[in-house]
């Protein structure tokens, strides 16, 4: 019995005078052509080649079909009748319309009877006509566009934020399927979400398209013993709408089956989308590329598998074991179970539950979600019902393009984990913060700017306070050395290279530290954005040191300062008042009396140094503070430049590291506390 095609009522409604009219027009090949019920029947005519008006009266043969009788088929089905029926509506204009639109059947995509209707008919003579099914209209689903969940919405729209966060931290190669799965994603949900597409694979030899063609009911995929049998993708639908799904498989029209139709079996599997596939280890290299392009696109999966290859390497390493996340929109099935004897077929179906257990593939038993493994014979029929009853229930729950849709998106997290996910907290502490801040300081010499400001002031305060005679020596002594009190903000070009050094490794070292723990990618870009920001830092440090640094001149007096100076005087005062009366007795001009002026003399000669002692270490409070508060600002000048340079374009990027975290846990399905 050969195929029954027609074309989808949705997808070629203005070709309904072509394939709807008083009696389709059969092919030259023997293909038969769909119409839908009606009053009354005809027979359909055999079009002729260039598309002549011979194939609306005559037959294939050449002869003329008496009108109101049907035609008996020859040859080994003989006996057996093939009506056309009428559509509803058809009239004799519908009719001659039909004809008419004959002319051109062969240049339009219109559903064929494909390769086993030509076979037979060619087996037959090409005189004898070919039986074919009797055809009743296929009823159209609603049709509607795929909705995707509240969850599955959420992570999809997880997975295009984490994409586009993710552009210029990764190479286009990493996120290709991630991009890949978004957009089938986005192109399967326009589609009906009313059919389920299921493709039956497997290996050569495997029997897949003769249990294609029992589920179908009639044969349409080609079998036999010549390998490779199937060379592209067939496609048979059990209701009408579902044309943009095969479209999207790339399959053409001539290549789209109807199957024997029931209403039993149709609306058992009504909404499935049967594709066949060529065998997945064929020789021929196109063949194996169609494969794996439409188990890509497909919502299941049917693996057919035989006792003597159902343990192939090449069927679990390249397809089970990386689809293993796909077991819920897997079925699994042992064919050719009639050529195993006694008990060996449940021998063989545990053996190849075990391997799919190892595949880490989940097998749905005891009503857990998981992989479908039945074991049948497509020869014989037996475990075909079985297999039909578990795809209708499938089918009917209109749930496996969403489920494929998100162990897609579980595949796609799990390629991109080792870019974004890490089991070590990651980040900068304050610690590290501290510590860039201090090796910058002491790049920029804040310690010893901060003593060289605190000796300032304390050689300033001995100046101010000290003894006329001891200041008067140090005048003389400093002629030729830089004004009191001056810091001097030129460093030598070994001193300079030295603070570069420190600077350069300062940045090294936070660079490690904010790296550390993140994945490759992330710590590069981390690393980067530390380089960047070190060029020229030495030089603005030693801007901001000159503007920071101590200004020029002396450092400012306390206010005790004065009254210091002023009894600094008053010793001196007295030395010399005390000198004076000694020198006026000696030489006879006053009354002799050494007590008062060598007592006069003494206080002052003690008194100055205690005064400038006193002085000494009431200025050693206010020299140390003021040379903390010069250290603390060029610290404060050095750690504001190291974070504007440094600090601030390494934090940015680990905050885009912890939002593309985020975004990955919501693809996940896990939330992930920000680190």
């Amino acid at each position: 019995m050969t195929a029954v095609t027609d074309q989808d009522h949705t997808e070629h409604a203005d070709r309904a005078g072509e394939n709807g009219g008083a009696g389709g027009e059969r092919s030259a090949e023997g293909a038969s052509t769909e119409g839908t019920s009606g009053e009354g029947t005809t027979e359909g005519g055999a079009s002729g080649e260039g598309g002549s008006d011979r194939g609306a009266h005559e037959e294939p043969d050449g002869s003329k079909p008496a009108k109101g009788r049907t035609q008996k088929a020859d040859g080994p089905e003989k006996g057996r009748y093939a009506r056309v029926a009428h559509d509803s509506a058809g009239t004799g204009a519908r009719a001659d319309a039909g004809r008419a639109d004959s002319a051109s059947a062969e240049t339009t995509d219109a559903w064929d009877d494909g390769l086993i209707a030509r076979r037979v008919s060619e087996e037959d003579g090409g005189g004898e006509r070919v039986p074919v099914a009797e055809v009743r209209g296929h009823s159209a689903l609603p049709s509607g566009p795929l909705v995707y969940d509240g969850r599955l919405r959420s992570r999809l729209e997880a997975l295009r934020e984490l994409v586009g966060l993710s552009r210029t931290r990764l190479d286009s190669r990493t996120l290709a399927e991630a991009g890949r799965v978004l957009d089938e994603a986005a192109a399967r949900r326009r589609l009906s979400g009313q059919h389920t597409v299921v493709a039956i694979a497997g290996a050569t030899g495997s029997g897949k398209s003769q249990l294609f063609n029992a589920l179908a009911g009639v044969p349409i995929s080609e079998t036999g013993v010549r390998r490779p049998t199937t060379a592209a993708p067939i496609a048979c639908s059990w209701s009408d709408g579902g044309a943009t799904l095969i479209e999207r498989l790339g399959i053409p029209p001539r290549l789209r089956r109807r199957p024997l139709q029931n209403p039993e079996a149709e609306a058992q599997l009504r909404g499935l989308v049967l594709v066949d596939l060529p065998d997945h280890d064929s020789a021929a290299v196109q063949h194996r590329e169609q494969v794996d392009r439409v188990l890509a696109l497909v919502d299941a999966v049917i693996w057919v598998v035989d006792p003597e290859k159902y343990a192939d390497a090449v069927l679990h390493e390249r397809y089970l074991r990386p689809m293993a996340g796909h077991s819920e929109v897997m079925f699994v099935v042992l064919n050719q179970t009639d050529r195993l004897p006694g008990d060996a077929s449940h021998q063989v179906l545990d053996d190849l539950r075990r391997l799919l257990d190892e595949d880490g593939i989940a097998l749905g038993e005891y009503g857990e979600p998981g992989a479908t493994v039945l074991a049948l014979s497509a020869l014989t029929g037996e475990g075909v019902g079985e297999l039909r009853e578990a795809l209708g229930q499938f089918v009917a729950e209109r749930g496996a393009p969403a489920r494929r849709i998100s162990a897609d998106l579980d595949a796609a997290a799990d390629g991109l984990r080792p870019v974004y996910a890490t089991r070590r907290r990651t980040g900068l502490s304050e610690e590290a913060r501290d510590e860039f801040a201090a090796r910058l300081a002491d790049a920029v010499g804040a310690s010893a700017a901060g003593e060289a400001a605190e000796r300032a002031w304390l050689r300033n305060a001995n100046r101010a306070c000290g003894t006329p005679w001891l200041r008067l020596w140090r005048w003389y002594q400093d002629r030729s050395q830089p004004v009191t009190g001056r810091l001097s903000l030129r460093t030598p070009e070994d001193a300079e290279a030295t603070a570069r050094q420190r600077v350069e490794q300062a940045v090294r070292t936070l660079a490690d530290r904010a790296s550390t723990g993140l994945p490759a990618p992330w710590a590069q870009a981390v690393r980067e954005a530390a380089v960047r920001g070190s060029q020229g830092l030495p030089e603005a440090l030693d801007e901001l040191a000159a503007r920071a640094g101590l200004p020029p001149g002396r450092p400012p007096r306390p206010g005790w300062w004065p009254a210091a100076v002023l009894i600094q005087a008053c010793m001196t005062l007295l030395q010399v008042v005390g000198g004076l009366w000694l020198l006026g007795q000696i030489i006879g001009f006053m009354a002799p009396n050494l007590g008062v002026p060598v007592l006069l003399m003494l206080a002052g000669i003690v008194g100055g140094p205690i005064v400038e002692w006193s002085c000494r270490m009431a200025a050693r409070g206010p020299a140390r503070r003021y040379g903390t508060e010069a250290e603390r600002r060029l610290r404060e000048a050095a750690a504001g430049c190291g974070r504007a340079r440094v600090l601030d374009p390494v934090a940015a990027e680990l905050l885009r590291y912890r939002e593309v975290r985020e975004q990955y846990g919501r693809v996940t399905g896990v939330v992930t506390s920000p680190r």
